[in-house]
Protein backbone atom coordinates (compact mmCIF):
# COMPACT_ATOMS: atom_id res chain seq x y z
CA UNK A 1 0.00 0.00 0.00
CA UNK A 2 1.53 3.37 -0.99
CA UNK A 3 1.88 6.00 1.74
CA UNK A 4 -0.71 8.73 2.13
CA UNK A 5 -0.25 11.58 -0.29
CA UNK A 6 1.34 14.64 1.33
CA UNK A 7 -0.64 17.74 2.08
CA UNK A 8 -1.07 19.82 -1.06
CA UNK A 9 0.00 23.49 -0.80
CA UNK A 10 -2.28 25.88 -2.69
CA UNK A 11 -1.58 29.62 -2.75
CA UNK A 12 0.07 29.28 0.66
CA UNK A 13 -2.77 27.16 2.10
CA UNK A 14 -2.48 23.43 2.77
CA UNK A 15 -4.96 20.63 2.32
CA UNK A 16 -4.85 17.09 3.72
CA UNK A 17 -7.24 14.63 2.06
CA UNK A 18 -9.43 12.83 4.59
CA UNK A 19 -9.60 9.01 4.73
CA UNK A 20 -7.14 8.96 1.86
CA UNK A 21 -5.91 5.36 1.84
CA UNK A 22 -9.23 3.89 2.96
CA UNK A 23 -11.19 5.71 0.28
CA UNK A 24 -8.82 4.77 -2.54
CA UNK A 25 -8.64 1.16 -1.39
CA UNK A 26 -12.45 0.95 -1.29
CA UNK A 27 -12.76 2.61 -4.69
CA UNK A 28 -10.26 0.67 -6.82
CA UNK A 29 -11.11 -2.96 -7.55
CA UNK A 30 -9.68 -3.02 -11.09
CA UNK A 31 -6.35 -1.27 -11.64
CA UNK A 32 -7.12 -0.88 -15.35
CA UNK A 33 -10.62 0.48 -14.79
CA UNK A 34 -12.06 3.94 -15.37
CA UNK A 35 -12.70 6.05 -12.27
CA UNK A 36 -14.25 9.40 -11.47
CA UNK A 37 -13.26 11.76 -8.66
CA UNK A 38 -16.33 13.96 -8.39
CA UNK A 39 -14.68 16.46 -6.04
CA UNK A 40 -11.06 17.07 -7.10
CA UNK A 41 -10.47 19.71 -4.41
CA UNK A 42 -6.71 20.00 -4.28
CA UNK A 43 -6.03 16.60 -5.81
CA UNK A 44 -5.05 14.43 -2.84
CA UNK A 45 -7.44 11.62 -3.68
CA UNK A 46 -6.85 11.93 -7.43
CA UNK A 47 -3.08 11.65 -7.04
CA UNK A 48 -3.46 8.60 -4.80
CA UNK A 49 -5.83 6.98 -7.31
CA UNK A 50 -3.36 7.53 -10.13
CA UNK A 51 -0.62 5.86 -8.06
CA UNK A 52 -2.72 2.69 -7.91
CA UNK A 53 -3.99 2.59 -11.48
CA UNK A 54 -2.40 0.36 -14.09
CA UNK A 55 -1.20 1.54 -17.50
CA UNK A 56 -4.68 1.18 -19.03
CA UNK A 57 -6.48 2.85 -16.12
CA UNK A 58 -8.16 6.24 -16.48
CA UNK A 59 -9.26 8.94 -14.05
CA UNK A 60 -11.72 11.74 -14.77
CA UNK A 61 -12.04 14.46 -12.12
CA UNK A 62 -14.67 17.18 -11.68
CA UNK A 63 -14.69 20.41 -9.69
CA UNK A 64 -16.53 23.73 -9.90
CA UNK A 65 -13.86 25.74 -8.07
CA UNK A 66 -11.57 27.54 -10.55
CA UNK A 67 -8.68 27.28 -8.09
CA UNK A 68 -9.10 23.50 -8.07
CA UNK A 69 -9.06 23.45 -11.87
CA UNK A 70 -5.84 25.47 -11.82
CA UNK A 71 -4.28 23.06 -9.33
CA UNK A 72 -5.19 20.12 -11.58
CA UNK A 73 -3.05 21.66 -14.30
CA UNK A 74 0.00 20.45 -12.39
CA UNK A 75 -0.94 16.82 -13.10
CA UNK A 76 0.60 15.78 -16.41
CA UNK A 77 -0.32 12.08 -16.24
CA UNK A 78 -1.91 11.11 -19.60
CA UNK A 79 -4.37 8.87 -17.77
CA UNK A 80 -5.89 11.94 -16.06
CA UNK A 81 -8.42 14.52 -17.26
CA UNK A 82 -10.49 17.12 -15.44
CA UNK A 83 -13.75 18.87 -16.27
CA UNK A 84 -15.03 22.04 -14.64
CA UNK A 85 -18.58 21.70 -13.38
CA UNK A 86 -20.86 20.67 -10.54
CA UNK A 87 -20.61 17.06 -9.43
CA UNK A 88 -24.40 16.88 -9.64
CA UNK A 89 -23.84 16.77 -13.41
CA UNK A 90 -21.37 13.90 -13.34
CA UNK A 91 -23.62 11.70 -15.46
CA UNK A 92 -23.82 14.40 -18.13
CA UNK A 93 -20.06 15.02 -17.93
CA UNK A 94 -19.20 11.32 -18.05
CA UNK A 95 -21.51 10.89 -21.05
CA UNK A 96 -19.83 13.76 -22.88
CA UNK A 97 -16.47 12.09 -22.20
CA UNK A 98 -17.74 8.74 -23.48
CA UNK A 99 -17.61 7.11 -20.02
CA UNK A 100 -21.27 6.94 -19.01
CA UNK A 101 -22.19 3.47 -17.79
CA UNK A 102 -18.52 2.45 -17.95
CA UNK A 103 -17.18 3.83 -14.67
CA UNK A 104 -15.50 1.30 -12.38
CA UNK A 105 -15.88 3.63 -9.42
CA UNK A 106 -17.06 7.08 -8.32
CA UNK A 107 -15.59 8.95 -5.35
CA UNK A 108 -17.44 11.89 -3.78
CA UNK A 109 -15.62 13.79 -1.02
CA UNK A 110 -18.42 16.14 -0.10
CA UNK A 111 -16.68 18.46 2.35
CA UNK A 112 -15.36 21.95 1.76
CA UNK A 113 -11.58 21.92 1.27
CA UNK A 114 -9.10 23.38 3.75
CA UNK A 115 -7.78 25.99 1.27
CA UNK A 116 -11.34 27.26 0.82
CA UNK A 117 -11.74 27.56 4.59
CA UNK A 118 -8.31 29.03 5.20
CA UNK A 119 -8.33 31.67 2.47
CA UNK A 120 -10.02 34.79 3.92
CA UNK A 121 -10.86 36.02 0.42
CA UNK A 122 -13.22 33.07 -0.08
CA UNK A 123 -15.35 34.11 2.90
CA UNK A 124 -16.05 30.63 4.31
CA UNK A 125 -14.70 31.11 7.83
CA UNK A 126 -15.72 33.22 10.82
CA UNK A 127 -12.15 32.91 12.14
CA UNK A 128 -10.65 35.12 9.42
CA UNK A 129 -12.10 38.38 8.20
CA UNK A 130 -12.85 38.51 4.50
CA UNK A 131 -15.59 39.21 1.96
CA UNK A 132 -18.83 37.41 2.92
CA UNK A 133 -18.88 35.18 -0.16
CA UNK A 134 -18.82 31.39 0.52
CA UNK A 135 -19.37 30.34 -3.11
CA UNK A 136 -17.42 27.28 -4.21
CA UNK A 137 -17.54 28.78 -7.69
CA UNK A 138 -17.00 32.51 -7.03
CA UNK A 139 -17.81 33.33 -10.65
CA UNK A 140 -21.42 32.17 -10.51
CA UNK A 141 -24.42 32.37 -8.24
CA UNK A 142 -25.47 34.34 -5.19
CA UNK A 143 -22.95 35.11 -2.44
CA UNK A 144 -23.77 34.84 1.26
CA UNK A 145 -23.80 38.65 1.44
CA UNK A 146 -26.31 38.79 -1.44
CA UNK A 147 -28.52 36.21 0.26
CA UNK A 148 -28.56 38.05 3.58
CA UNK A 149 -29.30 41.31 1.79
CA UNK A 150 -32.42 40.07 -0.02
CA UNK A 151 -33.86 37.20 2.09
CA UNK A 152 -36.81 37.78 4.39
CA UNK A 153 -36.56 36.94 8.06
CA UNK A 154 -38.64 33.77 7.65
CA UNK A 155 -36.35 32.46 4.91
CA UNK A 156 -33.26 33.15 6.99
CA UNK A 157 -34.86 31.27 9.90
CA UNK A 158 -35.60 28.32 7.61
CA UNK A 159 -32.01 28.18 6.36
CA UNK A 160 -30.53 28.39 9.86
CA UNK A 161 -32.88 25.68 11.15
CA UNK A 162 -32.73 23.33 8.16
CA UNK A 163 -29.06 23.60 7.23
CA UNK A 164 -27.45 24.63 10.52
CA UNK A 165 -29.77 22.86 12.95
CA UNK A 166 -29.53 26.09 14.95
CA UNK A 167 -31.87 26.14 17.99
CA UNK A 168 -31.89 29.93 18.15
CA UNK A 169 -32.48 30.49 14.44
CA UNK A 170 -35.33 32.94 14.96
CA UNK A 171 -33.45 35.07 17.44
CA UNK A 172 -30.31 35.20 15.27
CA UNK A 173 -32.30 35.96 12.11
CA UNK A 174 -34.08 38.80 13.89
CA UNK A 175 -30.74 40.30 14.95
CA UNK A 176 -29.38 40.02 11.40
CA UNK A 177 -32.43 41.69 9.86
CA UNK A 178 -32.32 44.52 12.42
CA UNK A 179 -28.64 45.13 11.81
CA UNK A 180 -28.84 45.04 7.99
CA UNK A 181 -31.44 47.82 8.10
CA UNK A 182 -28.60 50.06 9.30
CA UNK A 183 -25.79 48.62 7.20
CA UNK A 184 -25.60 45.58 4.86
CA UNK A 185 -23.34 42.66 5.75
CA UNK A 186 -20.21 42.54 3.62
CA UNK A 187 -17.54 40.96 5.85
CA UNK A 188 -17.33 37.61 7.66
CA UNK A 189 -16.07 39.14 10.91
CA UNK A 190 -19.00 41.56 10.94
CA UNK A 191 -21.57 38.77 10.64
CA UNK A 192 -19.74 36.63 13.22
CA UNK A 193 -19.80 39.48 15.75
CA UNK A 194 -23.53 40.09 15.30
CA UNK A 195 -24.30 36.39 15.73
CA UNK A 196 -21.95 36.16 18.71
CA UNK A 197 -23.69 39.08 20.44
CA UNK A 198 -27.18 37.71 19.76
CA UNK A 199 -26.55 34.05 20.62
CA UNK A 200 -27.83 33.23 24.12
CA UNK A 201 -26.23 29.82 24.69
CA UNK A 202 -22.74 29.04 23.40
CA UNK A 203 -21.79 25.41 22.96
CA UNK A 204 -18.62 24.43 24.78
CA UNK A 205 -15.63 24.48 22.45
CA UNK A 206 -17.67 25.83 19.50
CA UNK A 207 -17.90 29.37 18.16
CA UNK A 208 -21.50 30.62 18.34
CA UNK A 209 -21.44 31.43 14.61
CA UNK A 210 -20.47 27.87 13.58
CA UNK A 211 -23.96 26.68 12.68
CA UNK A 212 -24.91 29.95 10.98
CA UNK A 213 -21.86 29.85 8.71
CA UNK A 214 -22.49 26.18 7.89
CA UNK A 215 -26.11 26.95 7.02
CA UNK A 216 -25.21 29.88 4.78
CA UNK A 217 -22.54 27.86 2.97
CA UNK A 218 -24.99 25.01 2.30
CA UNK A 219 -27.63 27.49 1.09
CA UNK A 220 -25.30 29.45 -1.19
CA UNK A 221 -23.86 26.35 -2.84
CA UNK A 222 -27.04 24.23 -2.90
CA UNK A 223 -24.98 21.50 -1.28
CA UNK A 224 -27.72 19.08 -0.25
CA UNK A 225 -29.53 19.32 -3.58
CA UNK A 226 -26.17 18.85 -5.29
CA UNK A 227 -25.49 15.74 -3.23
CA UNK A 228 -28.89 14.19 -3.97
CA UNK A 229 -28.43 14.79 -7.69
CA UNK A 230 -24.85 13.48 -7.62
CA UNK A 231 -25.87 10.22 -5.94
CA UNK A 232 -28.56 9.57 -8.55
CA UNK A 233 -26.15 10.51 -11.35
CA UNK A 234 -23.38 8.29 -10.00
CA UNK A 235 -25.67 5.26 -9.89
CA UNK A 236 -26.47 5.69 -13.58
CA UNK A 237 -22.87 6.45 -14.61
CA UNK A 238 -21.37 3.41 -12.88
CA UNK A 239 -20.87 0.12 -14.69
CA UNK A 240 -22.33 -3.01 -13.07
CA UNK A 241 -19.93 -3.97 -10.28
CA UNK A 242 -18.70 -0.39 -9.96
CA UNK A 243 -18.00 1.04 -6.51
CA UNK A 244 -19.53 4.18 -5.02
CA UNK A 245 -17.49 5.80 -2.23
CA UNK A 246 -18.87 8.85 -0.41
CA UNK A 247 -17.16 10.85 2.33
CA UNK A 248 -19.39 13.31 4.17
CA UNK A 249 -18.65 15.71 7.01
CA UNK A 250 -21.89 16.41 8.84
CA UNK A 251 -25.07 14.56 9.69
CA UNK A 252 -27.21 16.35 7.09
CA UNK A 253 -25.03 14.89 4.34
CA UNK A 254 -24.47 11.48 5.89
CA UNK A 255 -28.18 10.89 6.48
CA UNK A 256 -28.81 11.44 2.79
CA UNK A 257 -26.01 9.08 1.75
CA UNK A 258 -27.11 6.41 4.24
CA UNK A 259 -30.74 6.64 3.07
CA UNK A 260 -29.75 6.51 -0.61
CA UNK A 261 -27.67 3.36 -0.17
CA UNK A 262 -30.25 1.74 2.11
CA UNK A 263 -33.12 2.37 -0.31
CA UNK A 264 -31.22 0.90 -3.25
CA UNK A 265 -30.05 -2.08 -1.20
CA UNK A 266 -33.62 -2.88 -0.09
CA UNK A 267 -35.20 -2.19 -3.45
CA UNK A 268 -38.96 -2.27 -3.95
CA UNK A 269 -40.42 -3.38 -0.63
CA UNK A 270 -44.03 -2.97 -1.77
CA UNK A 271 -44.14 -6.27 -3.67
CA UNK A 272 -46.22 -9.08 -2.08
CA UNK A 273 -44.23 -11.46 0.09
CA UNK A 274 -43.58 -15.00 -1.05
CA UNK A 275 -43.49 -14.19 -4.75
CA UNK A 276 -40.19 -15.33 -6.36
CA UNK A 277 -38.56 -12.33 -8.05
CA UNK A 278 -35.11 -11.43 -9.32
CA UNK A 279 -32.97 -8.64 -7.89
CA UNK A 280 -33.59 -6.49 -10.96
CA UNK A 281 -37.34 -6.89 -10.43
CA UNK A 282 -36.92 -5.78 -6.80
CA UNK A 283 -34.76 -2.91 -8.08
CA UNK A 284 -32.00 -3.75 -5.61
CA UNK A 285 -29.39 -1.83 -7.51
CA UNK A 286 -26.78 -1.50 -4.75
CA UNK A 287 -24.97 -3.79 -2.35
CA UNK A 288 -23.53 -2.17 0.79
CA UNK A 289 -19.84 -2.93 1.30
CA UNK A 290 -19.44 -2.91 5.05
CA UNK A 291 -20.35 -0.46 7.77
CA UNK A 292 -19.68 3.26 7.81
CA UNK A 293 -16.00 4.02 8.35
CA UNK A 294 -14.43 6.88 10.26
CA UNK A 295 -10.91 8.32 10.50
CA UNK A 296 -8.48 6.75 12.93
CA UNK A 297 -7.44 8.54 16.09
CA UNK A 298 -4.05 9.12 14.49
CA UNK A 299 -5.58 10.82 11.44
CA UNK A 300 -7.78 13.04 13.59
CA UNK A 301 -4.75 14.02 15.65
CA UNK A 302 -2.86 14.98 12.50
CA UNK A 303 -5.88 16.64 10.86
CA UNK A 304 -8.56 17.74 13.37
CA UNK A 305 -10.92 18.65 10.51
CA UNK A 306 -11.23 14.92 9.78
CA UNK A 307 -12.96 14.20 13.10
CA UNK A 308 -16.52 14.36 11.73
CA UNK A 309 -15.86 12.48 8.46
CA UNK A 310 -17.93 9.39 7.62
CA UNK A 311 -17.27 7.15 4.61
CA UNK A 312 -19.87 4.81 3.09
CA UNK A 313 -19.20 2.35 0.28
CA UNK A 314 -21.53 0.42 -2.02
CA UNK A 315 -21.32 -1.70 -5.19
CA UNK A 316 -23.69 -1.41 -8.14
CA UNK A 317 -25.47 -4.66 -8.89
CA UNK A 318 -26.79 -3.91 -12.37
Amino acid sequence: MPPSAPEQPVRGFRHASVLLDGAVEALIHDADGVYLDGTFGRGGHSRAILERLGPAGQLLAIDRDPQAIAEAGAITDPRFAIERGEFARLDEISERCGLHGRLSGVLLDVGVSSPQLDDPERGFSFLRDGPLDMRMDPEHGESAADFLARAGEAEIVRVFKSYGEERFARRLARAIVARRAECPFERTADLAEVVKAAHPAWEKGKHPATRVFQALRIQVNGELEQLDAALDAALEALAPGGHLVVISFHSLEDRRVKRFIRDHVRGDTDLPRGIPVRDDQLKRRLESLGKARRPSAEEVQENPRARSAVMRVARKRY
